[in-house]
């Protein structure tokens, strides 16, 4: 839209003047206008589909929860007069310290009017602002007011922080969802977080007369159609990526599908490959081509040309007629049905598999389930990023409990599966300081546009998840822990890791927040005998998304997991190497995959390819 068009931003009268008063007040006001048409524009995306019935509001957390939840907090203070004259006291002993500070400046100021820039008020909590992004304009320290909004916002959020950690009777699933909602709306309330106390916000919005906020109410329209009633919030140019033309790209056949999955089958860069061909069992709760998103960052193309004949399970992006798959199904009809076209496509009935994050987790239960079925077909596994004991699991936790399940079980009848942009939006918001108000204040404040970045683009394509198949994963796993201690049934059989026998490599990244390091460490004790546990530096998708030639990260290595080694005694144990681990796992599965033979073109003699890779599977938008 051009800047002077009828429905365009008015950019008239923009001046270079970084001060606070608006020079086209009647630029302005035009411009104020469109905001609030704009504004218009996304009322309706959000009501439309709420008239119709098409939406009902229960989102990851639901407000009743957080208001029970954070009631107990407040219970615990306000029920002894005591302890409320104690936390009062130390909110405000933070406040009069902050308006000391201020009274301190202002008279220096005034004492020494040459001054150039006056000195910030010391933060009057233990929060750091300094290392803090959200504060990292110069104006958050030198200006009196943005200061004094900045330290009166850590002292207050610190204060809260401090009343969860201290209260005491919450159990500690409750203590978790407490610090979470408090998390929450402490990120949402900051004040970088509205135009008239964030700075840049607020001199952007003069500089340009309001052009910045048409613009962003302009993306925050399109953002809530696109959500059809829900904020899809874009991360990414979406215009930059697309799906199989420069994402996905590694050649390579769809050979066989079914209505659970497409398995695909990657075209050969060398004249001979490893015996034993490699399949990778990815999440279903995200695409695969996390591990193919770019040829410099594809897993995938460096495992190929490592000589690994590469199958990968591309899961179907599911809709009302998957309601009733559960994990038997997607055992039977997904890893299994790996298995049976492998076999037909090389002849190989042996081979090694991948697991990564959830498909890592399935893959663990279809070890331990085809072993009680006497089928050995998968000889050594590998993990990323897995949990199969959830004793330690990460702060997904906070979305499951009974009322919590009951509400999404409820929410799901209808429909027969649950929104991606609902599993979007709760990873989002387990570090929504991160990847939700940044991008709420860069999108739609200042009316940037997102930069091209891969992994953002890949996060947003969200997928849906089965009914049964979500409700089964939660309780199983995150509710009632059933894998790691022999309690969960899968087609009627009990599934016992301490079955499985065949070599494993257990990765875990040290900075997962969805799969803590710890959480997998201890979930190493349960694959049998046979486990190289390796810890990765950085998180859940850097540390394993880590190609060798960008010498980045670290990952370490150590003695066997025991239950007489807790994690932090196996860290001071290990041995640190630096850059990736893809050449540490090629160096552990060759001598598991066989002697060279001839390479193998996609389908093999029995197979009529399908389609090309990546195949239509996961073009399916949710």
């Amino acid at each position: 839209m051009a800047a002077n068009e009828p429905n365009g931003p008015d950019l008239s009268g923009i001046q270079p003047d970084d001060s606070y008063v608006v020079k086209d007040p009647e630029a302005f006001a035009r411009n104020m206008a469109r905001v609030i048409e704009q504004l218009g524009k996304a009322a309706s995306a959000w009501v439309e589909p709420r008239e119709k019935g098409e939406i009902v509001d229960e989102g990851p957390v639901g407000i009743p929860d957080m208001i029970t939840t954070l009631s107990k907090v407040s219970q615990f203070w306000l029920g002894d007069p005591a302890r409320t004259l104690e936390a009062q006291t130390q909110l405000f002993a933070g406040y009069f310290g902050i308006w000391g500070n201020m009274m301190r400046r202002m008279a220096s100021a005034a004492a020494l009017p040459e001054t150039p820039a006056m000195p910030p008020a010391a933060p009057a909590s233990t929060s750091s602002a300094t290392t803090d992004k959200r504060f990292r304009d110069e104006e958050w320290s030198r200006n009196l007011f943005f200061d004094l909004m900045k330290q009166v916002y850590l002292t207050t959020s610190h204060w809260a922080e401090g009343l969860v950690a201290r209260t005491e009777g919450l159990d500690p699933h409750t203590r978790d969802k407490a610090a979470f909602y408090v998390t929450q709306l402490s990120n949402a309330l900051s004040p970088s977080n509205f135009i008239m106390t964030n700075p840049e916000v607020y001199r952007e919005t003069v500089r340009t007369n309001g052009a910045n906020l048409v613009r962003g109410m302009q993306m925050f329209a399109e953002d809530m159609a696109a959500g059809h009633g829900n904020l899809k919030l874009r991360q990414a140019d979406p215009t930059r990526f697309e799906v199989g033309r420069n994402m996905a790209v590694t050649p390579g056949k769809v050979v066989a599908q079914n209505g659970i999955c497409q398995i695909l089958q990657y075209t050969p860069t060398t004249e001979t490959v490893l015996k034993r061909p490699l399949v990778i069992v990815p999440p279903w709760i995200n695409k695969f081509y996390i591990l193919d998103l770019n040829p410099e960052k594809s897993f995938i193309r460096w495992a190929v040309a490592e000589g690994h004949t590469v199958f990968v399970i591309s899961w179907v992006n599911p809709d009302e007629q998957h309601a009733a798959k559960d994990w038997r199904d997607y055992i039977h009809e997904g890893i299994l049905f790996a298995l049976s076209t492998v076999e037909k496509a090389t002849g190989e009935r042996e081979v090694n598999a991948v697991g990564y994050c959830v498909g890592g987790t399935l893959l663990a239960a279809a070890l331990a389930y085809l072993k009680g079925l006497g089928d050995e077909r998968i000889r050594s596994a590998t993990f990323l990023t897995t949990q199969v004991d959830f004793t330690h699991a990460g702060d997904l936790k906070v979305f499951v409990d009974e009322e919590q399940l009951a509400s999404l079980a409820s929410s799901m009848e209808t429909k027969g599966y649950l929104d991606g942009s609902r599993m979007a939006t709760a990873f989002n918001m387990l570090r929504s300081g991160e990847l939700i108000w940044p991008y709420f204040v860069d999108n739609y404040l200042k009316g940037k546009d997102p930069l091209p970045f891969d992994l953002l683009y890949w996060n947003a394509d969200s997928t849906r998840m089965p009914r049964a198949n979500h409700l089964f994963y939660l309780r199983n796993c995150y509710l009632e822990n059933r894998l790691s201690s022999g309690r969960m049934e899968i087609g009627g059989q009990a599934i016992d890791l301490a079955s499985i026998d065949v070599p494993i490599y257990n990765l875990a990244t040290k900075e997962d927040h969805i799969a803590p390091a710890l959480s997998v460490y201890v979930g190493s004790r349960y694959l049998g005998p046979n486990v190289t546990f390796v810890l990765t530096g950085s998180g859940h998708i850097s540390g394993v998304v880590n190609p060798p030639d960008r010498g980045k990260y670290q990952y370490w290595t150590g003695p066997a997991p025991s239950k007489e080694i807790p994690y932090e005694g196996w860290l001071e144990q290990a041995t640190e190497t630096k850059g990736s681990w893809w050449p540490h796992w090629q160096a552990w599965i060759k001598p598991l995959s066989g002697e060279r033979v001839k390479a193998r073109k996609p389908g093999g003699r029995r197979l009529k390819p399908i389609e090309d890779a990546p195949g239509s599977y996961v073009k399916v938008r949710a």
